[in-house]
């Protein structure tokens, strides 16, 4: 840690070398140390890898779990566990500017989240843990570029929707070719679905997640996958969740099925849900969950270049709608006043080249209902109409507004209008709605294609649209944002063929997408 270590920061449970001084901080490293007399651990501490997020121009959390038996419970013993770490800004290690110990607690399944600052700015780190002798693979970072640069450029992956029972996650693999400096994911990262023998993976357990440990064993299992393991270990993530984290179709303290799930037990649901999503995500002690409630929604800042709006459309979110009529009652809400307005704020008043808002859902118009009159998916923001008008129109005064946005399990990507009740209405901005990584399994594009075409001139605002599996690749600069469609040819097996489905552009100043 850099500095002195406050009160405050006592809720990472570290001790950084600023604290015991560099020699007593070495000392800690030296795998011989005698720690205590205790049993020893058992092989394999670090079976769920390694990985970092919410990078800062001079900071960076780290995260591991010690989990030797994943899939059941971690296989721990039940006792505080002190957990070395080190960071360097060489894959050798041989210039370490930051290490310490970390406490890997019962409490919280072992894991370690170790908020890392006094860095330098726009650059590559190397880190890796130690516990009880054994040392952890080696991970690769990178920190937030310079509060106030606006020059250089930034290259991020948007994912989403990571279905273990669909396939495997081999667009990760390229994702990882790519070489991104951030990984923006929105939103199921795990399901809850029971195990199921229809596709090529079955998910562990005997049923969906409802427990603490149930969800424990289901992000070990997806955090075991090789491919998502080294992307993770080899790029900073950014991350939100969607409905699968905890419940399909959640909405605020609504479960999809409120007469199997009565509140009190979805409240402990949410509960345990939420407890796992911060034992397996590199997030910071802000996110440190408060029973059924999480902070998620925060902003992230990449220089003067991008400030980057997470948002967070399940916590405070009105039930869900099921009609037309209803879907317009103004008393909806997709994000609950007080984010709506810190959204806003964030908007209005950012010095960034780009305004990037990471929506789970998609905000654009999907009319489904071919010719004459509209019909909605009511999950996604048409189902919030006024709400998503309102922010809409504001995104006509912010300076180069972009959504990315996943859920659908296909791409779509469009302009973002101020009225789409009204086809001549102004262009405010871009949205990419990313495919999945294996949700819907290898599509069949044919069938795809034979029921999305026809809609496209209701929705003449749609540039773009594809349903192979893989995930969009966004490099950015003052002047513009180049985007990739990247996508597998298959993901039922362990290797694919990764290739360019479209590129698109959107230009500075000027709003909307455009093929390229």
């Amino acid at each position: 840690m850099h500095g002195a270590a406050s009160p405050g920061r006592r809720r990472f449970l570290t001790t950084g070398a600023a604290v015991l001084g560099a020699a007593a901080a070495a000392q800690l490293w030296l795998p011989g140390t005698a720690r205590a007399a205790e049993t020893p651990l058992p092989d394999g501490v670090f079976s769920l890898g390694v990985s970092s997020g919410d990078p800062l121009p001079d900071g960076i959390v780290l995260w591991t779990r010690l989990a030797p038996d994943p899939l059941n419970g971690g296989g721990m013993p039940d006792r505080v566990v002190p957990v070395d770490w080190e960071l360097a800004e060489d894959q050798r290690f041989r210039k370490v500017v930051r290490r310490g110990t970390a406490q890997a607690l019962p409490a919280f399944g072992h894991s370690v989240h170790v908020d890392v600052r006094g860095l330098r700015a726009g650059r590559a780190y190397w880190y890796r843990f130690r516990a009880d002798g054994q040392l952890s693979r080696t991970g690769r970072t990178r920190t937030a570029p310079a509060r106030h640069t606006s020059l250089g450029s930034l290259r991020v992956a948007l994912a989403s929707c990571q279905n273990w029972q669909h396939g495997y996650f081999t667009p990760y693999a390229d994702m990882l070719d790519q070489d991104p400096d951030v990984v923006l994911f929105v939103g199921d990262y795990i399901y809850e679905s029971a195990p199921s023998s229809a596709g090529p993976r079955r998910h562990e357990g005997t049923g969906e997640p409802y427990t603490l440990v149930q969800y424990r064993n289901r992000y070990a299992q997806y955090r075991t996958d090789p491919d998502l393991a080294e992307i993770h270990a080899n790029a900073p993530w950014v991350v939100t969740f969607d409905d699968h984290e905890v419940d399909n179709d959640w909405a605020g303290e609504i479960p999809q099925d409120p007469d199997k799930q009565p509140h009190d037990a979805f409240v402990a649901r949410m509960t345990a849900a939420f407890q796992a999503y911060y034992e397996h995500m590199p997030v910071r002690a802000t996110a440190f969950p408060d029973g059924p409630h999480i902070q998620m929604y925060r902003r992230l800042e990449f220089g003067r270049l991008v400030r980057l709006n997470v948002l967070d459309t399940r916590q405070f979110r009105s039930d869900q709608v099921t009609g037309q009529a209803a879907a317009q009652d103004p008393s909806l809400t997709m994000l609950g006043a007080e984010q709506k307005q810190w959204l806003l704020d964030g908007l209005q008043d950012s010095p960034a080249r780009w305004n990037v808002i990471a929506s789970q859902i998609m905000m654009a118009e999907t009319d489904i209902l071919l010719g004459e009159g509209k019909l909605w998916y009511y999950d996604a923001w048409d189902g919030y109409q006024v709400e998503r008008n309102a922010l809409l129109e504001e995104l006509g005064s912010v300076g180069n507004p972009v959504v990315l946005s996943g859920d659908r399990h296909f791409t779509m990507i469009s302009d973002l209008k101020e009225d789409y009740a009204d086809p001549s209405s102004r262009v405010v901005g871009a949205e990419f709605v990313a495919t999945s990584i294996t949700s819907n399994g290898d599509q069949d594009q044919a069938a795809f294609h034979a029921q999305w075409d026809p809609l496209r001139a209701d929705n003449p605002h749609w540039k773009f649209i594809d349903a192979h599996r893989g995930y969009h690749l966004f490099d950015i600069d003052r002047h513009g944002i180049d985007a990739q469609v990247r996508g597998v040819d298959t993901v039922v097996g362990p290797q694919a063929t990764p290739s360019t489905l479209a590129q698109l552009r959107v230009d500075a100043g000027k709003p909307g997408v455009r093929l390229v």
